[in-house]
């Protein structure tokens, strides 16, 4: 299977095809620099590179997917207890010295479809971090039903600033480009002003670099000639939806995923797009809800389940751990995402948040986390809210909410909320932070509230 077309020819070339910040290489470059790397390290058990926003990054990926040799990326910011953690874990010798110079033929036979090509470690909020065994068959289903779902073709100019170590930045973002024939452009970092200056027609963000781009109308306005803007790996505001419409002129395209199933529900480039909806199984997949009685969920847009996948884009286990891998599915064999959701009678799902942070239990009430910040992030005064159950004795849990606002008292707020949602769904307790606490992808790090 030729996962990467781009590579071999197939798009014949381009000296732009793909630029990192100021530097860039052409498909063919790539593939003799990623040839050489993979004649060094073939036969190795794994190889494990710094993903950093590189093309040293980028090479080393493609070196051994060429060599059939699983890749392990590594945070750059990781500390010496989680890299050894994953070195360890994932028996791989971390790259180094990688020479953009070197050229040689990539070689002529072609792993199997089933074939582990990425290791990614999971973020080890429940203990230590787990390897996730991504196989070249599932990458490629899920890039072609995401060119599908997008129209994403050899005529794109993909733009985006997103780490190098996870699905959204690694597998969509740099495979993506390679596998459709598109250009890509990395800003190294996902500056407004930067994304403004790339002239592309694609752009993959994630809220927090939404956020900013609506932050800035310039920049925001800059992006008017594109064809799509993406986002994903956390819920989109509604205001955020709101002003990137008013000022690009486009309604941006949300999608789900996990590094386990990869991206599996988006809307689509020629479909309705729905401030706080993520649209419809992509192909090859398969949803359904779950309620905590075990039965399915109704698809009727209101009632809530965990959501359950199954499908083409799927991992293949966690590394090394059968136990874990057995657990994440239910026994007839979907996929446990531990996301709750809904799904309309259309198709369209509406993700509430993950069972264990974001949906809250209340006086009899369940009530998804995510309402809430979008009520709250409604008021002008209010820049970035996050909103978790906290233990009360007699209500089982009360609201919490953590904001980051200016000039607006705790009460004004809960009375704003209670203006725009049901009355119970008001937070009790309103925190002011300076900041919220993100991961390296903008995730809000519930855990740390």
């Amino acid at each position: 299977m030729d996962l990467l077309p781009a590579l071999s020819g197939h798009f014949g070339d381009r000296p732009d095809a793909v630029r990192i910040g100021d530097h860039q290489l052409s498909w063919a470059d790539l593939a003799g620099a990623a040839g050489a790397l993979a004649a060094r390290i073939a036969g190795a058990p794994a190889v494990a590179v710094t993903a950093t926003a590189s093309l040293e990054t980028v090479v080393a990926v493609l070196g051994g997917l060429a060599a059939g040799v699983p890749v392990v990326p590594i945070p750059p910011d990781s500390g010496p207890m989680e890299r050894s953690h994953i070195l360890g874990d994932a028996g791989a010798e971390l790259l180094a010295g990688i020479d953009l110079g070197e050229r040689a033929a990539m070689p002529s036979a072609q792993p199997s479809g089933e074939a582990t090509a990425l290791i990614l470690y999971t973020s080890g909020t429940t203990g230590a971090p787990k390897g996730v065994l991504l196989s070249r068959d599932a990458i490629a289903a899920d890039l072609d039903a995401l060119a599908d779902a997008w129209a994403w073709t050899a005529d794109d100019t993909l733009v985006h600033g997103l780490p190098l170590y996870h699905v959204h930045g690694l597998v969509l973002g740099v495979l993506g480009a390679l596998r459709t024939g598109s250009r890509l452009a990395h800003t190294v970092r996902p500056r407004p002003e930067a994304y403004a200056a790339a002239s592309g027609t694609l752009y993959f963000g994630v809220p927090t670099v939404w956020h900013r781009i609506a932050g800035d109308p310039a920049a925001a306005r800059a992006l008017a000639p594109a064809r799509l803007l993406v986002s994903g790996s956390a819920a989109l505001p509604v205001p955020v939806f709101a002003a990137l419409r008013e000022l690009t002129g486009h309604e941006p395209v949300e999608r789900y995923g996990m590094t386990e199933t990869l991206i599996t529900v988006a809307a689509r480039a020629d479909g309705p797009r729905r401030p706080g909806a993520v649209g419809q199984p992509v192909a090859g997949v398969e949803t359904r809800l779950v309620g905590e009685d075990g039965a399915q969920a109704p698809h009727d847009g209101e009632a809530v389940g965990e959501l359950q996948v199954r499908g083409t884009t799927l991992f293949s286990g966690y590394l090394n751990r059968p136990e874990a891998t057995a657990a994440a599915y239910a026994e007839d064999g979907w996929f446990r995402t531990g996301d709750v959701a809904t799904i309309g009678p259309d198709g369209w799902h509406r993700i509430v948040g993950r069972s264990s942070t974001d949906l809250i239990k209340s006086g009899g009430y369940r009530i998804g986390a995510g309402e809430v910040e979008n009520a709250l992030l409604a008021h002008p005064a209010v820049r970035e809210a996050a909103v978790v159950g906290a233990p009360h004795d007699d209500l089982g849990q009360e609201i919490v909410a953590y904001v980051v606002a200016d000039g607006v008292a705790a009460e004004e707020l809960i009375g704003f909320v209670a203006k725009h949602l049901s009355v119970h769904k008001r937070p009790r307790q309103v925190r002011f932070l300076p900041e919220l606490p993100r991961n390296g992808m903008g995730k809000v790090q519930k855990q740390r509230l």
